[in-house]
């Protein structure tokens, strides 16, 4: 099918094919053109131009006409940290935080990740999928149409399989792009808290050959953090990982400087995610690799951390992306518009730094920037049509608001 849109007010995210990322300096500058018209050619952008470059008789011509009167376009969201298959809510937890209770103290009394995992071990794979896909449609109408999704929650063989199993099933009937990410390593349950190469070795051993023999990941991970695995431990699990293709995406920095940048940089990692503990060796760090952080402001604003030097960061040099870490304890939404709004108002990043973090900069983090993220020809049609707003920067501003009217994935 071949479409087009034409009265666009400002057609935003033009990006040059040879760019994957953007960093620094460049994260600062989203190139638009006013009083627009795009054209979709089977799935993908093949055109695009300003509407006195556009003959007006030829507009009838295509299969579908798309009048923007006056809206914005712009690419969709790429959200790469998720952890949207679980079987529960958290909000006893919530409660226990506004009390006072640190989420670490939650944690080591089975709460957190441990308490998702034992409902998750007795919910069914069918009902695990209708929720996760439930959740799925629903981030899609907020404006995403790339996402990751980790396992994680289920800490058992079995349970970790049947995670892995639904986020194929997702794959297979949504119509968003989902790269799947093998977390077995985000805690160790009660039994292993004594014992964490025996846990480790279960992961390797057990876990590793069946996910690799079904093909179920994309990706492995593993939280590496005081309390949980440390820099030796998580080395151990991505070097299993490499040998049956997974490549590194790590939990790193969240609570304290835990190594996990650097470990994550060694083995050659997408992207390192959370960092809100980052300093001069970590920016260097990142400076020197292909490694992508990724900051995860709705996870800091949920449980009250402090956030992530974005601005440090960003004029270090770097580049960064945003995702929200979409999980039922730490970070209950998938709404990448409200992280817009807190890069911009927490992290002192501006609306267009946001923006690209969380477009071009998240399809870098999921290996997708060659085929989603920006207005570029020959990428696919992932793109979100706004209503009517003043400007881009009122997306961020009106934090409460919906600012999007449509959302099409590969031009539907």
């Amino acid at each position: 099918m071949k479409s087009i849109f034409y009265n666009i007010k400002s057609l935003v995210g033009i990006l040059d094919r040879n760019k994957e990322k953007l960093a620094g300096s460049e994260m600062a500058k989203l190139e638009s053109i006013e009083n627009a018209w795009l054209v979709v050619n089977n799935q993908k952008i093949e055109s695009f131009g300003s509407m006195d470059t556009l003959d007006l008789d030829t507009i009838t011509t295509y299969e579908l006409q798309i009048d923007a009167d006056g809206k914005i376009l712009m690419p969709a969201y790429n959200d790469s940290h998720t952890h949207l298959v679980y079987a529960a809510s958290r909000e006893s937890e919530f409660v226990d935080r506004i009390k006072g209770i640190p989420y670490e103290e939650i944690a080591r009394k089975g709460g957190g990740i441990l308490n998702s995992a034992k409902k998750l071990q007795l919910t069914s794979e069918q009902e695990l999928y209708e929720t996760a896909f439930y959740r799925l449609e629903q981030v899609r109408s907020q404006g995403t149409t790339n996402i990751e999704i980790k396992s994680g929650y289920g800490l058992t063989t079995e349970a970790e399989l049947k995670m892995l199993r639904v986020i194929r099933k997702l794959k297979e009937t949504s119509s968003l792009t989902i790269k799947a990410n093998f977390l077995a390593a985000h805690a160790y349950p009660i039994e292993y808290k004594q014992n964490h190469q025996a846990y480790i070795n279960l992961i390797i051993n057990e876990m590793l050959p069946r996910v690799a023999d079904e093909g179920l990941a994309d990706y492995i991970d593993a939280f590496c953090e005081d309390g949980f695995f440390n820099a030796d431990e998580t080395s151990e699990i991505l070097e299993a990982g490499a040998k049956y293709g997974l490549k590194p995406k790590i939990h790193a920095n969240q609570l304290h400087y835990s190594g996990g940048i650097q470990v994550g940089v060694k083995y050659n990692a997408v992207s390192v995610d959370h960092l809100e503990c980052v300093g001069e060796e970590e920016i260097t760090c990142l400076l020197n690799s292909n490694t992508i952080g990724t900051l995860l402001p709705s996870a800091a604003f949920f449980i009250n951390l402090p956030y992530q030097p974005a601005r440090k960061m960003i004029d270090a040099g770097l580049a960064i992306a945003l995702a929200s870490d979409y999980n039922p304890g730490t970070s209950p939404s998938g709404n990448m518009s409200f992280v817009c709004s807190l890069a911009c108002t927490q992290l002192k990043m501006t609306p267009e730094e946001a923006i690209n973090a969380c477009t071009i900069n998240g399809a870098y983090a999921m290996e997708l920037q060659n085929e989603t993220g920006s207005i570029t020809a020959g990428k696919y049609a992932d793109l979100i049509l706004t209503k009517k707003i003043p400007s881009l920067a009122y997306i961020p501003y009106a934090f409460t608001e919906n600012c999007i009217d449509q959302v099409f994935v590969k031009g539907h």
